[in-house]
Protein backbone atom coordinates (compact mmCIF):
# COMPACT_ATOMS: atom_id res chain seq x y z
CA UNK A 1 0.00 0.00 0.00
CA UNK A 2 1.48 3.35 -1.08
CA UNK A 3 0.79 6.27 1.25
CA UNK A 4 0.22 9.71 -0.26
CA UNK A 5 0.07 13.26 1.11
CA UNK A 6 -1.90 15.67 -1.11
CA UNK A 7 -0.74 19.29 -1.19
CA UNK A 8 -2.83 21.89 -3.01
CA UNK A 9 -4.32 25.24 -2.04
CA UNK A 10 -7.58 24.43 -3.84
CA UNK A 11 -9.98 22.38 -1.66
CA UNK A 12 -11.81 20.92 -4.64
CA UNK A 13 -8.53 19.81 -6.19
CA UNK A 14 -7.55 18.04 -2.96
CA UNK A 15 -10.91 16.31 -2.81
CA UNK A 16 -10.66 15.24 -6.43
CA UNK A 17 -7.21 13.72 -5.97
CA UNK A 18 -8.34 11.97 -2.80
CA UNK A 19 -11.35 10.45 -4.52
CA UNK A 20 -9.19 9.19 -7.38
CA UNK A 21 -6.54 7.67 -5.13
CA UNK A 22 -9.01 6.09 -2.75
CA UNK A 23 -10.90 4.50 -5.66
CA UNK A 24 -8.03 2.00 -5.88
CA UNK A 25 -6.80 -0.53 -3.35
CA UNK A 26 -3.11 0.33 -3.75
CA UNK A 27 -3.04 3.92 -2.46
CA UNK A 28 -3.89 5.39 0.92
CA UNK A 29 -4.22 9.15 1.43
CA UNK A 30 -2.70 9.79 4.86
CA UNK A 31 -3.46 13.50 4.87
CA UNK A 32 -3.49 16.75 2.93
CA UNK A 33 -2.11 20.27 3.19
CA UNK A 34 -3.11 23.61 1.73
CA UNK A 35 0.31 25.29 1.59
CA UNK A 36 4.01 24.54 1.63
CA UNK A 37 4.62 25.12 5.32
CA UNK A 38 1.85 22.72 6.24
CA UNK A 39 3.20 20.21 3.70
CA UNK A 40 6.61 20.22 5.39
CA UNK A 41 5.07 19.72 8.83
CA UNK A 42 2.71 16.98 7.72
CA UNK A 43 5.42 15.15 5.81
CA UNK A 44 7.55 15.14 8.96
CA UNK A 45 4.61 13.81 10.97
CA UNK A 46 3.18 11.27 8.53
CA UNK A 47 6.21 10.09 6.47
CA UNK A 48 4.19 9.43 3.30
CA UNK A 49 5.74 7.47 0.45
CA UNK A 50 4.79 10.20 -2.02
CA UNK A 51 3.97 13.89 -1.61
CA UNK A 52 1.72 15.07 -4.44
CA UNK A 53 2.86 18.70 -4.52
CA UNK A 54 1.21 21.71 -6.13
CA UNK A 55 3.76 24.35 -7.11
CA UNK A 56 1.99 27.67 -6.92
CA UNK A 57 0.54 28.26 -3.47
CA UNK A 58 0.32 31.33 -1.23
CA UNK A 59 2.95 31.66 1.48
CA UNK A 60 5.58 28.94 1.15
CA UNK A 61 5.29 27.57 -2.39
CA UNK A 62 5.83 24.03 -3.56
CA UNK A 63 9.45 24.67 -4.54
CA UNK A 64 10.60 25.68 -1.07
CA UNK A 65 8.47 22.96 0.50
CA UNK A 66 10.09 20.38 -1.79
CA UNK A 67 13.56 21.68 -0.92
CA UNK A 68 12.88 21.35 2.81
CA UNK A 69 11.30 17.92 2.54
CA UNK A 70 14.24 16.57 0.53
CA UNK A 71 16.79 18.26 2.81
CA UNK A 72 15.22 16.55 5.82
CA UNK A 73 16.52 13.27 4.44
CA UNK A 74 13.35 11.27 4.94
CA UNK A 75 11.98 8.59 2.64
CA UNK A 76 9.18 10.72 1.22
CA UNK A 77 9.50 11.51 -2.48
CA UNK A 78 7.90 14.51 -4.15
CA UNK A 79 5.87 14.45 -7.36
CA UNK A 80 5.14 17.98 -8.56
CA UNK A 81 1.93 18.95 -10.31
CA UNK A 82 1.88 21.95 -12.63
CA UNK A 83 -0.50 23.58 -15.06
CA UNK A 84 1.95 23.96 -17.96
CA UNK A 85 4.63 21.58 -19.18
CA UNK A 86 7.09 24.48 -19.53
CA UNK A 87 6.28 26.06 -16.19
CA UNK A 88 9.54 27.51 -14.84
CA UNK A 89 8.35 26.66 -11.34
CA UNK A 90 8.33 22.98 -12.23
CA UNK A 91 11.96 23.18 -13.34
CA UNK A 92 12.94 24.85 -10.09
CA UNK A 93 11.11 22.16 -8.13
CA UNK A 94 13.09 19.44 -9.90
CA UNK A 95 16.33 21.17 -8.95
CA UNK A 96 15.01 21.37 -5.40
CA UNK A 97 14.76 17.58 -5.34
CA UNK A 98 11.38 16.60 -6.76
CA UNK A 99 11.29 13.19 -8.47
CA UNK A 100 9.40 14.51 -11.47
CA UNK A 101 6.35 16.41 -12.57
CA UNK A 102 3.00 15.83 -14.20
CA UNK A 103 0.41 18.15 -15.62
CA UNK A 104 -2.70 18.75 -13.56
CA UNK A 105 -4.83 17.76 -16.52
CA UNK A 106 -3.11 14.38 -16.85
CA UNK A 107 -5.45 11.44 -17.29
CA UNK A 108 -6.30 9.57 -14.09
CA UNK A 109 -4.30 6.53 -15.20
CA UNK A 110 -1.27 8.74 -15.93
CA UNK A 111 -1.43 10.27 -12.47
CA UNK A 112 -1.73 6.89 -10.79
CA UNK A 113 1.13 5.50 -12.87
CA UNK A 114 3.25 8.52 -11.99
CA UNK A 115 2.67 8.12 -8.27
CA UNK A 116 3.36 4.41 -8.56
CA UNK A 117 6.64 5.05 -10.38
CA UNK A 118 7.85 7.65 -7.91
CA UNK A 119 6.99 5.42 -4.97
CA UNK A 120 9.09 2.66 -6.59
CA UNK A 121 12.10 4.96 -6.81
CA UNK A 122 11.80 5.96 -10.44
CA UNK A 123 11.35 9.44 -11.82
CA UNK A 124 8.47 10.89 -13.81
CA UNK A 125 9.44 13.20 -16.65
CA UNK A 126 8.36 12.37 -20.18
CA UNK A 127 11.47 11.58 -22.27
CA UNK A 128 10.33 14.04 -24.93
CA UNK A 129 10.47 16.84 -22.35
CA UNK A 130 13.82 15.93 -20.79
CA UNK A 131 16.12 17.89 -23.09
CA UNK A 132 13.81 20.90 -23.24
CA UNK A 133 13.45 20.85 -19.48
CA UNK A 134 17.17 20.57 -18.69
CA UNK A 135 18.07 23.19 -21.30
CA UNK A 136 15.96 25.71 -19.42
CA UNK A 137 18.28 25.82 -16.43
CA UNK A 138 21.61 24.60 -17.81
CA UNK A 139 22.23 26.94 -20.74
CA UNK A 140 25.15 28.65 -19.00
CA UNK A 141 27.03 25.44 -18.19
CA UNK A 142 30.20 24.90 -20.26
CA UNK A 143 30.53 21.55 -21.97
CA UNK A 144 33.75 19.54 -22.15
CA UNK A 145 34.78 15.97 -21.51
CA UNK A 146 37.86 17.08 -19.51
CA UNK A 147 35.69 19.12 -17.18
CA UNK A 148 33.22 16.29 -16.79
CA UNK A 149 35.94 13.72 -16.13
CA UNK A 150 37.45 15.92 -13.42
CA UNK A 151 34.21 16.52 -11.59
CA UNK A 152 34.14 14.34 -8.45
CA UNK A 153 30.51 13.45 -9.05
CA UNK A 154 31.33 11.50 -12.20
CA UNK A 155 35.06 10.79 -11.97
CA UNK A 156 34.42 7.34 -10.45
CA UNK A 157 32.30 6.20 -13.40
CA UNK A 158 33.65 3.66 -15.86
CA UNK A 159 33.67 4.55 -19.55
CA UNK A 160 30.59 2.37 -20.10
CA UNK A 161 28.77 4.01 -17.20
CA UNK A 162 29.55 7.44 -18.66
CA UNK A 163 28.06 6.28 -21.98
CA UNK A 164 24.93 5.07 -20.22
CA UNK A 165 24.63 8.34 -18.28
CA UNK A 166 25.06 10.35 -21.48
CA UNK A 167 22.26 8.36 -23.11
CA UNK A 168 20.13 8.75 -20.00
CA UNK A 169 20.59 12.50 -20.22
CA UNK A 170 19.13 12.60 -23.72
CA UNK A 171 15.89 11.10 -22.44
CA UNK A 172 16.42 7.54 -23.63
CA UNK A 173 14.63 4.76 -21.78
CA UNK A 174 16.51 1.67 -20.56
CA UNK A 175 15.32 -0.22 -23.63
CA UNK A 176 16.52 2.52 -25.99
CA UNK A 177 19.88 2.73 -24.22
CA UNK A 178 20.24 -1.05 -24.52
CA UNK A 179 19.60 -0.90 -28.25
CA UNK A 180 21.95 2.04 -28.77
CA UNK A 181 24.83 0.52 -26.81
CA UNK A 182 24.14 -3.08 -27.87
CA UNK A 183 23.50 -4.28 -24.32
CA UNK A 184 20.71 -6.23 -22.66
CA UNK A 185 18.08 -4.17 -20.87
CA UNK A 186 18.90 -5.89 -17.57
CA UNK A 187 22.56 -4.89 -17.99
CA UNK A 188 21.53 -1.28 -18.58
CA UNK A 189 19.33 -1.38 -15.49
CA UNK A 190 22.32 -2.59 -13.48
CA UNK A 191 24.49 0.19 -14.88
CA UNK A 192 21.87 2.80 -14.03
CA UNK A 193 21.66 1.57 -10.45
CA UNK A 194 25.45 1.76 -10.04
CA UNK A 195 25.56 5.19 -11.65
CA UNK A 196 22.97 6.57 -9.23
CA UNK A 197 24.94 5.19 -6.29
CA UNK A 198 28.30 6.48 -7.50
CA UNK A 199 27.20 10.02 -8.30
CA UNK A 200 24.88 10.32 -5.32
CA UNK A 201 21.75 10.85 -7.40
CA UNK A 202 18.30 10.39 -5.90
CA UNK A 203 16.85 9.11 -9.16
CA UNK A 204 17.10 9.33 -12.94
CA UNK A 205 16.02 12.99 -13.05
CA UNK A 206 18.71 13.95 -10.56
CA UNK A 207 21.26 11.94 -12.56
CA UNK A 208 20.32 13.81 -15.73
CA UNK A 209 20.66 17.16 -13.95
CA UNK A 210 24.14 16.18 -12.76
CA UNK A 211 25.13 15.07 -16.27
CA UNK A 212 24.26 18.51 -17.61
CA UNK A 213 25.74 20.40 -14.66
CA UNK A 214 29.17 18.78 -15.00
CA UNK A 215 29.18 19.28 -18.77
CA UNK A 216 29.00 15.60 -19.72
CA UNK A 217 26.39 16.50 -22.33
CA UNK A 218 25.24 19.73 -23.91
CA UNK A 219 21.72 21.08 -23.29
CA UNK A 220 21.28 21.68 -27.00
CA UNK A 221 23.52 18.88 -28.22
Amino acid sequence: MTTVLIVDDQPLQRVGFRMLLESTDEFTVVGDAENGAMAVRRTDELHPDVVLMDVRMPGMDGIEATRRIVAAGGRSRVLVLTTFDLDEYAYAALRAGASGFLLKDARPDELLSGIRAVAAGDAVVAPALTRRLLATFTRSIPVGSAQAAADPRVSALTEREREVLSDLATGRTNGEIAEHLHLSESTVKGHVGRILAKIGARDRVHAVIIAYEVGLVAPNG
